[in-house]
């Protein structure tokens, strides 16, 4: 997995965390009030499985859009510092860079828990100039990788358009992966998507679970919906299901489903699969690699990433998802 280009159009994400310690009760309001002890600005949304993919040794290659806000400068700095390059990041003037802030409070010596959010979500679909400089982009990194992750979170930056070009950068043999809040449905020509079990339902307008004749219809049908070779669907504490050519194949979750923090569980998924697809690993042999990735990160406060180590130790400590895969033919 080490240096493997990694190809990543995605909607670019500010995670904000503010934290306080608790001081007193407003006589204003019921409200508490916190003493401000600090605050940090980390990669989310898409730009959380750029900075996963770095975090495990991957060249991630990002395209994208921020503002000329404070918000946007901190998150290119911050990707720069990891090394991440940002050739494909396109500056918007005026534009209001998608903000997640969160604040934490907490004694001193204890864990901080997140006791409200408030989200700038300036929502605005990529201008003609934007597309070209993006397609521009491609070109010249056309050849360059062999996998990539269309992350769309519904700010505007990932279109499905962008789907035929990106193909394009890769070949033929290239794989194309997808995970879409919304409209999944709208990007045809995909090798894969992960979608978590709410995603798939939606796009199904019907529950899928139940029982495994239901999950096994929901995948193919999925699979048929949207062209794509295979498709693995995130399931939280049930952990994985892979649908492809082969059948359907379950995969229990890593560690515990007691979790610290879902957030951005989703884009270290895609991000360890796709790497791991990039490295030569088989659709299944990558979702047992994210499957464990998941598990870690969601063991982590805030906006996370893991390293090799870390994803090293899980595999060869945790041998019980390897040991309960079920695999069901359709």
């Amino acid at each position: 997995m080490s240096d493997q280009p990694i190809l990543m159009p995605v909607d670019l994400v500010a995670d904000r965390f503010v934290s306080g310690r608790p001081k007193r009760i407003s006589r204003e309001a019921p409200v508490l009030i916190l003493s401000y002890e600090g605050e940090s600005l980390t990669p989310g949304g898409g730009a959380n499985a750029v900075a996963n993919v770095a975090a495990l040794g991957g060249q991630p290659l990002p395209l994208g859009v921020v503002g000329d806000d404070e918000s946007g400068q901190k998150l290119v700095g911050v990707l720069e510092a990891a090394g991440i390059p940002t050739d494909g990041i396109l500056i918007r003037p005026g534009y209001r860079t998608p903000t997640k802030t969160r604040i934490l409070g907490g004694g001193h010596h204890s864990i901080k828990q997140q006791i409200v959010r408030f989200d700038i979500e300036d929502k605005q679909d990529l201008s003609a100039s934007e597309t070209e400089a993006i397609r521009a982009q491609l070109s010249k990194w056309q050849g360059k990788a062999k996998v990539a992750v269309l992350s769309d979170y519904g700010y505007g930056a990932v279109l499905p358009s962008l789907v035929e070009p990106v193909r394009q950068a890769l070949g033929d043999a290239g794989v194309i992966l997808c995970d879409s809040r919304y409209r999944l449905s709208e990007f045809t020509g995909l090798d894969g998507a992960t979608p978590n079990e709410e995603e798939a339902e939606a796009l199904l307008q019907s529950s899928i679970s139940e029982t495994e004749g239901r999950l096994i219809a929901a995948g193919t049908r999925l699979l048929e919906l949207l062209g794509a070779t295979f498709l693995l669907i995130t399931r939280g504490s049930f952990g994985m299901c892979l649908f492809d050519d082969e059948g359907m194949t379950q995969i229990p979750v890593h560690g515990t489903d007691q979790v610290a923090d879902v957030t951005g569980a989703g884009d270290t998924v895609i991000g360890t699969f796709a790497l791991a697809l990039a490295a030569g690993a088989t659709p299944l042999e990558a979702a047992l690699m994210a499957n464990f990735a998941g598990g870690i990160v969601v063991m982590k406060r805030g906006t996370a990433t893991l390293s090799r180590r870390e994803l090293e130790l899980a595999i060869t400590s945790d041998p019980r998802p390897l040991a309960e895969i079920k695999w069901a033919k359709y």
